[in-house]
C-alpha cells in the first residue's frame, strides 16, 4: 500500500514537472526589462523568451513578435532553446514510461518484479530531465546577473530575471523529487515481490481429511487378509 502511494505521488510530481517544462519552454518571460537609472519608463515592459519577444504597454496592450532567425538570439538563449525542447520530449517519455510501470496498469503484466526496472528507468529519466531544465535556466540567470552588474552594459540593455526562470527552478526541483521517489518505489517493488510465495493448488478441507482417514490403505487391507 505504501509503495502504491509513493508511485501515485511520484506520478503527480512527474506530471506537474512535465507541464512545467513545457510552460517554461513557451513562456516569453525569460528576460524582463529593468527599470534602473535613466530607464524609468515604467509603462512599457519588455519580455524576451526563447521563441519571441513581447512589449506590454501600460498593462493594456501587448505585442509579440517571433524571432526572425535563430542567429538573432544570444548564445545562451540558443542553447536554452535546444535544451528545453529536449527536456520537454524527455519528460513526456519519462511520464509514459512511469505509467507503464505503475501497479494499476496491466499492459506490462501483474509481475511487480518486472515493473521495478520500468519505474527505475522512469525515475532516472525524470532526474535527467530535471538536470536538463536546471542547466539552461541557471545559465540564462547567470548571464542576466552578470550583465546587470557590468558597468559597460547600457542601462537600457540590462534585464532582470523573469517569471519563467523562477518557474524553471521549481520545475527542476519537482522533476528531481519525482524521479527520486520513482527510484525508491522501484526498489520497494522488487523487495515486496521477493516475499511472495505460491499458494498450493491442493488444499486439505475437513471433509477430504475425514475421507482420507476413513479409507484404509492397501497395506492395512493386506494385514487383515
Amino acid at each position: 500500500m505504501a509503495t502504491s502511494a509513493l508511485q501515485y505521488a511520484a506520478l503527480v510530481l512527474g506530471g506537474a514537472g512535465m507541464v512545467g517544462t513545457v510552460a517554461v519552454t513557451i513562456m516569453p518571460q525569460w528576460r524582463v526589462s529593468a527599470f534602473i537609472g535613466s530607464n524609468i519608463v515604467v509603462f512599457e515592459n519588455i519580455w524576451e523568451g526563447l521563441w519571441m519577444n513581447c512589449i506590454r504597454q501600460a498593462n493594456i496592450r501587448m505585442q509579440c513578435k517571433i524571432y526572425d532567425s535563430l542567429l538573432a538570439l544570444s548564445p545562451d538563449l540558443q542553447a536554452s532553446r535546444g535544451l528545453m525542447c529536449a527536456a520537454s520530449l524527455l519528460s513526456f517519455l519519462a511520464f509514459m514510461t512511469a505509467i507503464l510501470g505503475m501497479k494499476c496498469t496491466r499492459c506490462t503484466g501483474d509481475d511487480d518484479k518486472a515493473k521495478g526496472p520500468i519505474l527505475l528507468t522512469a525515475g532516472i529519466m525524470f532526474i535527467v530531465t530535471g538536470l536538463v531544465v536546471l542547466i539552461p535556466v541557471s545559465w540564462v540567470a547567470n548571464s542576466i546577473i552578470r550583465d546587470f552588474y557590468n558597468p559597460i552594459v547600457d542601462n537600457g540593455q540590462k534585464r532582470e530575471l523573469g517569471e519563467a526562470l523562477y518557474l524553471g527552478w521549481i520545475t527542476a526541483l519537482v522533476l528531481l523529487a519525482g524521479g527520486a521517489i520513482f527510484c525508491c518505489a522501484s526498489y520497494g517493488n522488487e523487495k515486496s515481490s521477493s516475499y511472495r510465495y505460491s499458494v498450493p493448488s491442493h488444499r486439505t478441507t475437513p471433509k477430504s481429511y475425514h475421507m482420507e482417514k476413513k479409507s484404509p490403505s492397501v497395506y492395512s487391507k493386506s494385514q487383515y487378509v
